[in-house]
């Protein structure tokens, strides 16, 4: 029986596991306060020994500080792990601002506010030959999206000329995950196929919400958070091309007009 190990049962690491458990796979899930079925990330014994006898293995565990706490922690084990398949789900904040042109794998990356991103990309890289990892966009899905947003009076419209975003639905995550096993292994953008500005997805989140739209603010009106302001300060688009032609990955949901209209239908 396949055994994945899952280190960060967040919102893609849980949407994958239940996914897998429901095709007939183990999985093994470590979270920081463990409970439930997962173990706690901090059980260095339990997590060792899984480690040792996953035929799969992906960290979705981000920087903490300037480290990652999985490969501090876990990096020796893992290097050695007998698994067939390593995953590591990155961002594409590692490339920084492009101006709004087209980003893919070979891109440069360090030029951006995610220094620490970066770095445990580059390692994770290093770790093994096996390792895939998946630069994603903005994620958003089921009760993680604009919609929510705008219920809760919570959406801006910002008003900044030629600012353009990347998105992912993290049921297309799953699949480009799902799609890697029996690929090569390396770097995947995964991205949907049309990025455009964040006002679009407000205003297609208010349409489907039937909800007004919020109005158009300068920056610096909008009462962002640094984090959402740092959203901002960077332009680019995420190019698939290596996903698709490489792990024959096609995301279901290509714009954020059909992912949106998902995650509608499943709130109905």
């Amino acid at each position: 029986m396949p055994h994945m190990l899952i280190l960060g049962m967040g919102y893609s690491g849980s949407r994958l596991g239940a996914y897998l458990a429901n095709e007939g796979w183990r999985v093994t899930g470590a979270r920081r306060a463990g409970g439930g079925d997962a173990l706690a990330f901090a059980d260095e014994a339990a997590v060792r020994a899984a480690i040792d006898v996953a035929t799969h293995i992906l960290s979705s565990v981000p920087p903490e500080g300037e480290d990652d706490p999985v490969l501090a922690r876990y990096g020796r084990s893992i290097a050695t792990a007998p698994a067939r398949w390593t995953g590591y789900l990155s961002s594409t904040g590692v490339y920084g601002d492009s101006g709004g042109a087209w980003v893919d794998e070979y891109s440069p990356v360090g030029s951006g506010r995610r220094a620490a991103r970066m770095r445990a990309d580059l390692a994770w890289g290093a770790l093994r030959p096996d390792v895939r990892r998946f630069r994603l966009p903005g994620i958003y899905g089921p009760g993680r999206s604009a919609l929510e947003r705008v219920r809760e009076g919570k959406a801006h419209r910002v008003r900044l000329r030629d600012q353009v975003f990347s998105r992912i639905h993290v049921d297309d995550i799953v699949s480009g995950i799902i799609a890697s096993f029996d690929a090569p292994p390396g770097i995947y953008n995964l991205a949907d196929d049309l990025p455009c500005a964040q006002n679009a997805v407000v205003e297609a989140a208010c349409d489907l919400a039937g909800l007004p739209w919020p109005p158009l603010l300068e920056l610096d009106e909008a009462g962002l958070s640094p984090m959402a302001r740092g959203f901002y300060a960077e332009n680019r688009r995420v190019a698939n091309g290596r996903a698709k032609r490489l792990l024959g990955w096609m995301p279901r949901y290509p714009t954020y007009v059909q992912g949106l209209a998902a995650c509608l239908a499943r709130d109905a």
